[in-house]
């Protein structure tokens, strides 16, 4: 399946910015590196190859996509911050909309997310 040039320069536009994310996330201790590198990835793989393989074949970023991708995880800071700011952003929208099925959708699919988050491996 072939995707247009317009879904094409969003895609890669996302993943730019995530990558940019991600780096700040190596220097700074409450950013997460890899869920942005894996956007990125997932972005970059959709919209243009040449990028995702300099993504994954990168000395230093590229480590944190093989070890998600071969099953190794993540590591435990990365799992850590991820949590945090997934439930820092659920607790601030829950508690900023009034309709309580829109609440309660939020935070079955934040449940959701740090189950899967948990469920994968830590990387040592």
């Amino acid at each position: 399946m072939k995707t247009n040039l317009l879904t094409r320069i969003v895609l890669n536009i996302v993943g730019s910015i995530a990558v940019l994310l991600a780096i700040l996330g190596v220097f700074l201790p409450l950013l997460p590196t890899t869920p942005f590198l894996l956007l990125a990835s997932a972005c970059y793989f959709k919209s243009s190859p040449r990028m995702y393989r300099w993504l994954v074949s990168n000395r230093i970023l590229g480590n944190y996509i093989r070890n998600f991708q071969s099953g190794r995880g993540i590591p435990l800071r990365g799992k850590i911050v991820t949590l945090l700011l997934l439930w820092a952003s659920l607790s601030l929208s829950i508690y900023s909309i009034d309709a309580l099925v829109v609440q309660l959708i939020l935070t079955a699919i934040g449940i959701a997310v740090s189950i899967l988050i948990l469920r994968m491996k830590t990387l040592k």
